[in-house]
Parts: C-alpha cells; sequence; structure tokens
C-alpha cells in the first residue's frame, strides 16, 4: 500500500495515525473532538481541529514524512456545513446527532415520507444531513457559492482547494438518489433546496493534489488528498467485509452493516427504518443500523456510579471471570434499557431514555453495570432481527474488542460466534487501503475468535425468556 498519513474525526476523539507501505502504524495519537457552542448547540472547533491535526503532521519524522503519498480522512457520517468556493464557511460546522433542522422535516406528510425511503433508502431523521442543510441555508447571512461539506470532505478541502463528495458520506445525506447515485431534485425540492448546494460525488479513489502552500506547511512532498468516506463504511473496508457477513462496528455509538449488490427499499426496510447506502467505492450498497449506546455507555456508567475508568474496566473483568465460570445468578440483576442517548431503529427517538427496572435492596454496583451489558446484548439482537438475513460471520471492531464481558454475552445471546480484531484501529487501515485502491485482508486483523459457550448460552436464553415480556413493556415507555 502506499504510505499515508490517516484521520479519522469520531464523535469523542480524533484518531490519527501514519502507515507504512506495508500498512503498519509508525505513529499514531489521539486527541479529543474539539467542539465549542453556538447559539442551537455544539459544533465543531475547526480551527482547534486543523491544528490538531497540523500537530501530528509536524511532529513526524521527517524521514517519515517524506514518504508519505496519501492523506486519507474518514469521519461520522452525517455532520456538515455550508462551505464557500475559497473554504470560507457559510454555516456551522454541525455535529452528527444535531436536530436544529428537524422542523423541515415535520412538514412532510406520509406520501413524501414514503417518496424519501424510495428514492434515498434512508428514514425520515433529523440526524441526516438535509435538515441541516435547509436550516443552514436559512441561517446563512451570505451563503454565495457555498455548497454542503461533511467534515471530512472540509477538512480535504482546506488541503487542496476541491470540494466534492464521497458517496458513502454523501448516501448520509438524505439528498442522494441510491440507485442513479446522483443528487436528487425531487426529494431536496421537499424542503425547498436546490441540487446546487451538493457538490461533485467522488469514490473513496479518487482523490486531489495537495496544495503547494499546504504541503509547504505540513512538510510534505506530492501527496494526493483522499476522502475515504463514512467511518463504519471506512471500517468495512478495513475488516475486508464479504456479503453474508456482519460488521459490529463499535465506538461512542454501536454500528451493525451488511453490504451487498443492490439496496433494500422495501416495505419491511422502510418499517424498521434500515438505512441504505452506496458503499466507499461508489459501486455496491450498504445497510446499516446504528444503535445510539456503544462505548459511550462506559462514560454513563462512570458517571452513574462514581467509578474511575480503571475501577469500572476491573468490574467489568471480574464480571467476565465469573460469567465464565458460571457463578452468576442473572434472575436477580436489574433489568436495563440502555437508551443513554436514545433509542435504536425502529423506534429511533432521539428523546428516548435509559431505564432500570427491578433494583432491590441488596442490588450492587457489579449488578448494575451487569445488567447494562446484558441490556446492551439483548438491544443488538432486537436490532439484528430487523435486518431477517442470516449472518455467516460476525466481524467485531472498536473498543468492544478489549471487553471480554460485552462480547461473550452477545456470542451467547446470538448464538454465534464473533471474529474479534485486535488491531485497534481498522477504521483508520481501511482508509490507507481506499486511497491506495488496495483490500486489506481480514487476517491483517489478528482476528481472535469468541466462541459460544454452551451452557452460558443456555442460560443467557432462559433469562433472556424470563424477561421478555418486562423488556417489551419498558421499550413501549412514553418520552
Amino acid at each position: 500500500m502506499l504510505p499515508t498519513i490517516t484521520v479519522d474525526v469520531g464523535t469523542t476523539s480524533v484518531k490519527l495515525c501514519l502507515f507504512d507501505a506495508s500498512g503498519d502504524p509508525r505513529a499514531t495519537a489521539r486527541l479529543a473532538t474539539p467542539t465549542t457552542e453556538d447559539r442551537w448547540g455544539e459544533v465543531y472547533d475547526l480551527a482547534e481541529l486543523a491544528a490538531g491535526i497540523d500537530r501530528f503532521v509536524l511532529a513526524l519524522d521527517a524521514d517519515d514524512r517524506a514518504t508519505v503519498r496519501r492523506i486519507a480522512i474518514t469521519g461520522v457520517g452525517e455532520s456538515g456545513g455550508l462551505v464557500r468556493g475559497d473554504m470560507s464557511l457559510a454555516s456551522p460546522m454541525i455535529l452528527w446527532h444535531d436536530h436544529r433542522g428537524s422542523d423541515y422535516l415535520n412538514r412532510l406528510d406520509a406520501r413524501e415520507r414514503r417518496r424519501v425511503y424510495e428514492v434515498t433508502g434512508l428514514p425520515i431523521n433529523a440526524n441526516y444531513g438535509l435538515s441541516k442543510v435547509a436550516w443552514a441555508v436559512a441561517h446563512a447571512d451570505d451563503a454565495g457559492d457555498a455548497q454542503w461539506l461533511n467534515v471530512a470532505e472540509y477538512l480535504a478541502g482546506t488541503l487542496t482547494g476541491d470540494r466534492w463528495s464521497e458517496y458513502s458520506l454523501a448516501s448520509r445525506t438524505m439528498a442522494l438518489d441510491l440507485v442513479e447515485r446522483r443528487w436528487s431534485a425531487e426529494i431536496v425540492g421537499l424542503v425547498g433546496l436546490d441540487t446546487s448546494l451538493f457538490p461533485p460525488l467522488r469514490a473513496a479513489a479518487e482523490g486531489s493534489a495537495i496544495t503547494a502552500d499546504a504541503a509547504r506547511r505540513l512538510g510534505l512532498d506530492e501527496v494526493m488528498v483522499h476522502v475515504a468516506g463514512h467511518d463504519h463504511m471506512v471500517g468495512g473496508a478495513g475488516a475486508d467485509l464479504r456479503p453474508g457477513e456482519l460488521l459490529n462496528s463499535t465506538g461512542t455509538t454501536e454500528g451493525l452493516l451488511f453490504v451487498g449488490q443492490r439496496p433494500r427499499l422495501d416495505e419491511a426496510a422502510a418499517a424498521a427504518k434500515l438505512a441504505n447506502g452506496i458503499d466507499c467505492a461508489g459501486e455496491g450498497f450498504t445497510l446499516f443500523a446504528s444503535i445510539p449506546t456503544g462505548g459511550s455507555a462506559f462514560a454513563t456508567l462512570q458517571s452513574m456510579l462514581s467509578l474511575s475508568a480503571d475501577e469500572l474496566t476491573a468490574c467489568v473483568d471480574d464480571l467476565a471471570r465469573r460469567y465464565a465460570r458460571g457463578a452468576l445468578d442473572l434472575d436477580t440483576v436489574p433489568l436495563v434499557l440502555p437508551q443513554f442517548r436514545g433509542s435504536p431503529p425502529p423506534d429511533k427517538n432521539a428523546a428516548a431514555r435509559g431505564v432500570v427496572a427491578g433494583v432491590r435492596s441488596d442490588t450492587t454496583t457489579a449488578d448494575i453495570v451487569l445488567g447494562c451489558f446484558l441490556g446492551m446484548a439483548l438491544q443488538f439482537r432486537d436490532v439484528l432481527g430487523l435486518f431477517d438475513r442470516p449472518v455467516e460471520r460476525v466481524k467485531v471492531i472498536g473498543p468492544a474488542a478489549v471487553n471480554p464481558l460485552w462480547l461473550q454475552l452477545k456470542a451467547d445471546l446470538l448464538g454465534v460466534a464473533l471474529s474479534v480484531s485486535r488491531f485497534p484501529e481498522v477504521v483508520s487501515r481501511g482508509a490507507q487501503a481506499l486511497a491506495s485502491g488496495e483490500v486489506v485482508p481480514w487476517a491483517r486483523s489478528e482476528p481472535r475468535e469468541v466462541e459460544v459457550d454452551p451452557r452460558n448460552a443456555e442460560r443467557v436464553a432462559a433469562w433472556a425468556a424470563s424477561v421478555g415480556p418486562r423488556w417489551e413493556h419498558l421499550k413501549a415507555t412514553p418520552w
């Protein structure tokens, strides 16, 4: 592969790596995703984001910098802002979970909502870019020639002077005709917009040359800059995801991703609110569902139970050992609906919140932690069931890979072994592969197998059946 600097803009942190020609990391760093506040909520602090990337590149050994041939940028899929041709901003760079444009979607009637899914493959939701674009246009002082760019696309634009939209990110805007692979005048017209607000489309392999000024500033030679795509889909590339396999991509949220040669636009998929998309190569299709609570559950548990990160990790490890020995009484554990950041499909209600039921006078901190991860496994099983397709293999990437309790509960509840990456930066190496036009074999992620424990699988199945009515009752809690 080509030596590559990768930038992965996540919800919580920005991952920065330098990969050599063998696909091995030469340098890595993380910085907290920089944000600030405007009148409507939280937005990216772009000056600090750019400065953090510059600091990483300039801190690299000069000999390593001289080898770099690609910069590949990936990130969360629904963030963005209006960017003029000179790369100045006509709006804030809005975070993916921001709903400031929701009123533009609330005006759509049932027929229009059905049509949006038929064309874009996405359920109506203010997370997606379209309503944010409408809001940004309405609040821009002087939009001029501004176009909507995802945060990864914006960063690429500041390095190249070019504006473009990568296919997997474009398919998260709710403005793209999925089958025709072009911006939909019909759909953007529903919120009073024009397709001129959206830039030309490119696959991840199509980059632009870094400007001479940016190259001098960063001490780089001739480098091509690529937008690798939506982070979960780039993770699929890094995991060499094949049809019939499920990618369980864990981060702040938890993603479930399938790939295939055709989209699913039927009524069942629409009712389940499954999100169709285009892969990073711009050729195949993706089918995706996101669970709002993933790795972020750690921060919630730490805050709620007044635990340090080390204390929580120790608690999880101890629970995993006791679970493996069959030394946990699941029937005494509180039932936790872990909707700490909203509910997953088919409801996708950002206002939904978590519920803890069955607390007793002898309930312990460890019981709450175990209940949370049992609830996350139940929630995962529910969302996986929406796809209504067999799973030949589950590939797991991200922070869940180092959580033995979360992994084993999931394997036992699903009755499916998990293939778990030991390599921590699958998304970043996927970005390198896409920018290099190559494929990374899954074996490069050094996977380990988490097998189903037949005895515990039977116990967890019995527990799940016993709490089933209460689980459905908690999910029906009005918000």
